[in-house]
């Protein structure tokens, strides 16, 4: 954890006692900023996301994602290289130093792919679901939730393994709801914290008495992989349009039926996307039915009985 920051000439700056070179920007949203810098140190590029702290609420989330970072070791989620805060009069920048994946996110292969009429097929599908699926097994095993699993929020390294990232929404993974005003607050917490689109149906209208668990991730990884079999998410043209998200998810997804996919794969989508969160699987359930999808690695053959 470094504190000591300083911003020098000729657009570098110190994080730990180490020199980074600004690249170039890489990307913003409302309250945060995304640069390339270059290491001088060891020649490496990194990403600094720079996210704006206007209150004592904004320090906290940014040091809790800086905390739900450190709580992994693993490599389908995304590590923190370091984190400072920095002060500009009365506000502060939080800074999260990450490494850069030149692929950039699963999100901009899907784009790519459906630029020049492709998609992924379905050996890829399976090995990048695999990969994520591992990923949210290590949150789960903590006792956290992603929240936000999206496309735009996977990383792709240089051998195709995904990276989840964008650990800002994380949060326990099984909450019980006890009354109206709690249910009320989580409701409100989820809508400005889980993306619409891939927010699971028990996000949008919270029980009073109610448990919402970890398998709203299952929901949302369920849209993600529908966004690998068919270029977009299931939800994704209902919001452009502006049509009600929250009601369409409360009806059973018709899946459209393609030469390209399994029925196995089908059967797996279909069981993510169960609009009843009590029936749909947990991720070590979908792992194990995973690993025997697998497609054999390169150089492998398979023996037929």
């Amino acid at each position: 954890m470094g504190h000591a920051l300083c911003v020098c000439s000729r657009g570098t700056v110190v994080i730990d006692n180490k020199r980074y070179l600004f690249i170039q920007k890489l990307g913003e949203g409302g309250f945060s900023y995304v640069d390339l810098v270059e290491g001088l140190h060891d020649g490496h590029f990194y990403a600094l996301k720079r996210i704006l702290c206007h209150e004592q609420q904004d320090r906290e989330e940014a040091q809790r994602e800086a905390d739900m970072h450190h709580l992994f070791n693993h490599p389908n989620i995304l590590h923190l290289v370091a984190y400072c805060l920095r002060e500009r009069g009365a506000k502060h920048e939080a800074w999260l130093l990450l490494p850069f994946f030149k692929r950039g996110t699963l999100w901009n292969e899907i784009e790519r792919l459906k630029d020049k009429g492709n998609f992924l097929t379905e050996d890829q599908i399976l090995r990048l679901l695999l990969g994520i699926c591992r990923g949210l097994e290590a949150i789960h095993a903590k006792g956290y939730a992603h929240r936000d699993l999206k496309p735009t929020n996977i990383l792709l390294g240089d051998e195709g393994q995904p990276v989840l990232m964008d650990l800002g929404s994380m949060n326990q993974a099984c909450i019980h709801v006890e009354g109206s005003r709690q249910a009320l607050t989580l409701q409100d917490w989820a809508a400005q914290r889980c993306t619409i689109s891939y927010r699971a149906p028990e996000l949008f209208s919270v029980q009073s008495h109610c448990v919402i668990d970890e398998r709203t991730d299952v929901w949302s990884l369920g849209c993600v992989l529908y966004a690998m079999m068919f270029g977009e998410g299931p939800y994704d043209m209902v919001f452009q349009k502006g049509d009600s998200v929250a009601l369409a998810v409360q009806n059973q997804l018709s899946i459209p039926q393609s030469p390209r996919h399994s029925s196995a794969l089908r059967q797996l989508l279909a069981s993510m996307m169960t609009v009843d969160p009590q029936q749909r699987p947990h991720i070590p359930q979908l792992l194990s039915q995973l690993e025997e999808l697998q497609p054999p690695a390169p150089g492998q053959h398979t023996t037929q009985i």
